[in-house]
């Protein structure tokens, strides 16, 4: 038997590639198929079934397009109602792959069809779970994403939730492997650990959710408390993954296309393409085709896109580094972003070089800004998350998220200069490209972002440990 976690950083995500004697199980597989094939021809195995925890909303799953290519059925848990063929599996119901059984636990409470599979070994021993988004190392699943399907509030949900734990998952013995479907940095969560892998006997003392006295009452306040509005194009993926999708090749395909510099303007404005320029910050700032959008892809990338663009249908033409296209159109397409009109031939440096309009950001240093700001009177914008910006913070400076910026955008004052910061100047400078294309030109965006502005003199709240305010 063997067990491989096939983990995705910039979607915080884990899939599961499991193997018995000549047989293989894929769990939660993402969008892009091509490297769950290549396992299976080089370990001379056939997939044997498909498993889902759930319909995901933070991402476009692969079950579609890898029971095409396969012929392996999906799996799914009960009260699921996809559009497609699959096998909707009874609680307790046992699937053989190889030497090995997969055991499905009805789990609801996330969603009304999460299902957590139990892998029981060769001996029939019960070996590891794999729990999707019921339980997360340090966290539980946020029940309120399924609220609109199951015609329920979300203290219906986590009242549910609170007895599949319970009844289905802290029964099982402490030495059971936990292998959940996210880790750190994941929107279906508030407090996962950074670790992506625990036992049940590890989570019954660590987990705040799973306290052995804790009554449902409280369950319910722990687990809701805190809980941010979900990202808008949740339900869109919700959507994808339910009714199914284009292929992951014809989005690939039309992503690659080239768009010749002379063709750019044309094209942007016959299909009302929004332009997605994936660069650094650092070379964004300094030269960048006027109302381009800035999302690195060297970060937090696709949640990003789909917190700030939110609707999936959104076509958009991309201006990368050359040679990052493929990536770029990969990683939009595991949160559905499927209407990708192409990119531009060459990227910047070739508009660059036709010597087009270019615009860029007022960006300064930390050091610059320490010497020019007036604390008492200057206006100072931070738009890391909340729980960073009561950690510690500028003097007087206003928290602003970046997640909302569609929202408090319309409160800024065109005539008033503020200075805006993040944490290291990957997100203000998504935000600076943002107010730029609506039109804002006065501010300044700090370079290195908090964490630079922390070594300069400027004066600051007094520090409290982020762990502390999420536990509050």
């Amino acid at each position: 038997m063997k067990i491989e976690q096939i983990y995705t950083g910039c979607l915080a995500q884990g899939a599961y590639y499991i193997t018995s004697n000549g047989e293989a199980a894929i769990i939660d597989p993402l969008r892009e198929i091509q490297p769950y094939l290549d396992r299976l021809e080089r370990d001379d195995v056939k997939l044997k079934y498909i498993f889902e925890t759930h319909f995901h909303a933070d991402f476009v799953s692969g079950h579609v397009d890898l029971s095409k290519e396969t012929g392996a059925p999906i799996v799914y848990g009960t009260n699921a109602k996809p559009e497609f063929d699959c096998i909707i599996a009874k609680d307790e119901q046992e699937f053989k792959i190889g030497d090995i059984t997969i055991k499905a636990l009805h789990t609801p409470g996330h969603t009304m069809e999460s299902t957590t599979y139990l892998l029981i070994d060769a001996n029939g021993k019960d070996h590891a779970i794999f729990s999707g988004d019921t339980l997360f190392i340090g966290d539980v699943g946020r029940p309120d994403l399924a609220q609109k399907a199951a015609g329920m509030t979300q203290d219906e949900l986590a009242g549910i939730l609170f007895h599949s734990l319970r009844d289905k998952i802290m029964t099982l013995a402490d030495d059971v492997i936990v292998y959940p479907a996210h880790g750190a940095g994941s929107a279906c969560g508030k407090n996962m650990s950074k670790e992506t892998v625990s036992t049940i006997g590890n989570q019954k003392v660590t987990n705040y959710a799973l306290r052995a006295d804790m009554t449902e009452a409280e369950f319910i306040k722990e687990v809701t408390d805190g809980l941010l509005p979900p990202p808008a194009y949740f339900s869109m993926n919700v959507a994808m993954n339910k009714q199914g999708y284009e292929t992951f090749e014809s989005v690939l395909h039309n992503g690659l296309k080239e768009i010749d510099v002379k063709d750019f303007e044309a094209v942007v404005e016959e299909t009302g393409a929004l332009i997605l320029d994936t660069r650094t910050a650092a070379d964004f700032c300094k030269g960048f085709i006027p109302q381009s959008i800035n999302i690195g892809i060297n970060g937090d990338f696709a949640p990003w896109v789909g917190t700030l663009i939110a609707n999936v249908k959104q076509p958009i033409i991309l201006v990368t580094e050359v040679g990052t296209e493929e990536e770029t159109v990969t990683r939009l397409s595991r949160v559905g972003f499927d209407t990708i009109i192409g990119h531009l031939k060459g990227g910047f440096e070739a508009w660059e070089k036709a010597g087009l309009e270019t615009d860029y950001v007022n960006r300064i240093s930390a050091e610059q800004f320490a010497g020019e700001v007036n604390i008492q009177k200057d206006k100072i914008i931070d738009i890391r998350k909340e729980t960073e910006y009561e950690a510690e913070h500028i003097e007087d400076a206003y928290s602003k998220p970046l997640a909302y910026i569609n929202d408090w955008v319309k409160d800024i004052d065109p005539n008033e200069h503020f200075y805006l910061h993040c944490a290291g100047g990957y997100r203000s400078m998504i935000a600076a490209s943002i107010l730029q294309a609506r039109g804002f030109r006065n501010f300044t965006e700090i370079e290195g972002g908090f964490g630079a502005i922390a070594k300069t003199d400027i004066p600051k709240s007094d520090f409290v440990c982020q762990s502390k305010i999420l536990k509050a």
